[in-house]
């Protein structure tokens, strides 16, 4: 009989995990113990080696659903302890080590049935098991135990001990156990000060509130959320005047999958997604559109399903409450509110009801949003149910804090060779933003242990993210190093994929410092972890008004035409008749003069310009709104391509032209914003096939918020695909701009590597 060390790395603390090995082991009649520490899960066991390997191999297939076991090492010990049985032992805090953290988990459906049958828990809203529950918004600090979680403050009832403790219970060293008696409670209050705590008559009360058209703030697993009847124009007109949000889609929970499927075209991956343990909000295509007051100009709608408890009795006690508006509960631009205070002061005047519990959230954290691409839903934004899942990464990462950008704006934290990514925050140019940015990064180094040795950020001087991480890395006295922002989504889509040695990376977006001192955004690097070439980019457009021009397309209409015809550029009638002569007058003028226009190679840049000239949108009221929108007018029956030179294939003169004269020619706008699509992406496979075969490369990693555009990407992998190529498109991260800290990492890790060995040699 031998005493081996089993020790388990992963996705193995606050799933259920521990006793799912107490039942392995006791099923298999084995002694000895398991046990939390900082960075998994040990197994001691006292077996022969026969019953060790059959343990082992049954480990993986036993583990809970949503348990990720990344490594087991295994190291045979002499036995100077014999075990009378097995048992799950107090949890370790020593040392530096860390452990994943589970994501927060969808209520499950037996947990769903527990809340009718069990005494102690009947409608009882914050019910939860190993299995599902809050985990990232409530804990504090490694080893996961209910100490170090806000759940620390409510005593367990002598029931809810018993089943702690039951190895055969679902609720067996489940931390955030409670039930009616000893558990978190809502409490509601209305416009008058009244507060009502029974659970029954509180959920009676929102539901007949939103059934009547009235709005509800309500405190979330993340953050408080806004709801109302998504079919209630009157209610959803009234909920984007309080957020300031009056043009941009609103999120939509429906009542069941079913009731999802009536109002969209969902696919069986999308279908996957939305009904997942992470329950994201999912992207799909309405079959119909017959509510403008959510989503104007488009023909996809964000989608989720309930998540929580409380969501569940809404939709029960609201039967003709087909679907609800669940939005962050904040000021356009602000983050989530997490405070109850916060809460109170910000809404209590402008909403029937506000719904809170007395549990703290300590990790604020949104809703994450999912869009089929390529044939799988893959993260546009990445918050609850994904944050704080890492990635791995070739080099090691200790001690490396990289910052990311600015629009859309992740940190991440390097810890041994993982890059753990925090939730999505927003603009770092809000100055709440950058609070939020702050606090998660405090919560981070707290929660992992996690002392940084580095700082790394994006070349542009002007970032938010940028000046903090310059003030930071001064006052602790460590290293700053600066990260080319196309480097940086290229390497962060080779860390997805583990990918070595040198690729091809096509980068598209609105906004990228370039080594030239221009705005780049259209570009083909051929590039490794530690450095890059430009190999060639779009044609520079001048930006009259400099980043004013990102905001309002139609200046960047003007910079188009103008750059290929002068004055006699051929200006659409509607356009000149909406934007007016004057004003166009004048940044022609501008453009002639190079007054305050600076030059961007932007692929952002020129949907813009394409999108005005259609008469999509001449202004971006939220972020990217003029691309989105010319994706969503494209007629995808379309197949036709426009000419273009295959021998100089970025040359857009010909697609303009073409363009151009399609709109003279009568040509629907649907018609001609696929074939610019379909242009598009033939251009740049051209390009690609062409430098691929120079450079000797065949791998193409994609990156870039302009790879948000469904149309764009799917047409692009499946032509560069055809010629040969094999494309990598991130699926764990962001290609946003929210994926770019992942990047600054590796190259930083790469970076110091390479350092090291240099200085060995």
């Amino acid at each position: 009989m031998n005493q081996y060390h089993i020790h388990v790395r992963g996705l193995v603390q606050g799933v259920g995990f521990r006793p799912c090995v107490y039942r392995l082991a006791t099923e298999m009649g084995l002694h000895g113990y398991v046990d939390n520490s900082n960075d998994g899960v040990l197994v001691v066991l006292q077996a022969t080696e026969e019953q060790k390997d059959c343990f082992v191999r049954a480990l993986p297939e036993a583990a809970p659903a949503v348990a990720t076991i990344e490594r087991i090492d295994v190291e045979t010990l002499p036995a100077t302890t014999t075990y009378d049985c097995f048992e799950i032992a107090p949890s370790r805090s020593d040392g530096n080590e860390i452990t994943r953290i589970s994501p927060d988990i969808a209520i499950c459906p037996e947990c769903l049935q527990d809340r009718r049958r069990q005494p102690h828990r009947i409608d009882y809203p914050f019910i939860n098991c190993t299995h599902c529950g809050p985990r990232f918004t409530i804990i504090k600090a490694l080893p996961y135990d209910r100490g170090v979680t806000t759940m620390s403050d409510f005593e367990l009832c002598d029931t809810c001990r018993r089943e702690y403790a039951d190895v055969s219970d679902r609720r067996f060293h489940a931390q955030p156990i409670a039930c009616n008696r000893c558990g978190p409670v809502y409490t509601l209050r209305d416009s008058s000060g009244e507060l009502e705590r029974d659970y029954r008559r509180l959920v009676e009360r929102v539901a007949s509130t939103l059934s009547g058209g009235g709005l509800v703030a309500l405190k979330s697993m993340g953050g408080y959320n806004l709801l109302c009847d998504a079919d209630n124009a009157q209610a959803v007109a009234r909920l984007r005047k309080l957020k300031g949000r009056y043009a941009k889609p609103l999120a939509v929970m429906y009542r069941d999958e079913a009731t999802a499927t009536d109002d969209l075209a969902l696919t069986d991956e999308e279908r996957r997604a939305l009904t997942s343990w992470r329950r994201p909000i999912v992207v799909s295509h309405e079959r119909a559109h017959h509510a403008s007051w959510l989503n104007e100009g488009y023909r996809s709608l964000g989608a989720l399903l309930p998540y929580m408890a409380i969501h569940y009795d809404l939709f029960e006690a609201a039967p003709r409450l087909r679907r609800m508006v669940v939005t962050s509960a904040n000021l356009s631009g602000n983050p989530i509110v997490i405070a109850d205070g916060e809460a109170h002061d910000q809404f209590d005047s402008q909403v029937e009801l506000v719904v809170s519990y007395n549990r703290e959230i300590y990790n604020r954290i949104d809703d994450s949003v999912v869009c089929e691409y390529d044939g799988l839903c893959r993260p546009v934004r990445r918050a609850r149910g994904y944050t704080p899942e890492p990635l791995h990464n070739l080099q090691p990462t200790e001690g490396i804090l990289a910052v990311g950008a600015e629009q859309v704006s992740s940190f991440a934290v390097g810890k041994h060779d993982d890059i753990l990514l925090g939730q999505y925050i927003g603009e770092l140019s809000c100055r709440e933003n950058l609070a939020f940015f702050e606090e998660s990064f405090s919560h981070f180094a707290t929660l992992f242990r996690f002392t940084p040795h580095c700082v790394v950020c994006d070349l542009h001087p002007d970032y938010a993210a940028t000046m903090w991480g310059e003030r930071y890395a001064a006052e602790q006295h460590i290293p700053l190093y600066r990260v080319q922002h196309h480097h940086a989504h290229a390497v962060a889509v080779m860390v997805e994929y583990d990918l070595e040695g040198e690729v091809l990376a096509l980068c598209l977006d609105g906004t990228g410092y370039g080594d030239d001192c221009t705005i780049w955004g259209g570009e083909l690097l051929r590039c490794s972890r530690t450095r890059y070439r430009r190999l060639s980019h779009q044609p520079y457009l001048p930006m009259p008004g400099g980043d004013v021009a990102a905001r309002e397309p139609w200046r960047m209409a003007v910079s188009l035409l103008y750059s290929l015809y002068g004055e006699a550029m051929p200006l659409p009638p509607d356009f000149v008749e909406r934007v007016g002569a004057d004003r166009i007058k004048l940044i022609s003028r501008l453009i002639a003069r190079r007054i305050n226009t600076p030059l961007s190679s932007g692929a952002g840049r020129l949907f813009d310009a394409v999108a005005s000239l259609l008469g999509v949108a001449d202004y971006n009221r939220y972020q990217a709104e003029a691309p989105q929108k010319l994706e969503q007018l494209a007629d995808e029956s379309v197949t036709k391509v426009y000419p273009f030179d295959h021998n100089n294939p970025l040359d857009i003169s010909w697609l303009v032209v073409a363009m151009v004269n399609d709109l003279r020619n009568g040509v629907s706008r649907g018609e001609i914003a696929m074939a610019f699509h379909n242009t598009y992406a033939a251009m740049w496979c051209a390009e690609v096939a062409r430098q691929a075969a120079r450079q000797k490369l065949s791998r193409v990693v994609l990156s870039g918020g302009v790879l948000q555009n469904r149309l764009l990407t799917n047409r692009l992998m499946a032509l560069l695909r055809q010629v040969g190529l094999q494309p990598y498109l991130p699926a764990l991260v962001p290609c946003n701009d929210a994926g770019i800290a992942v990047g600054q990492m590796a190259v930083a890790a790469a970076w110091l590597e390479r350092s090291a060995i240099l200085k060995t040699d």
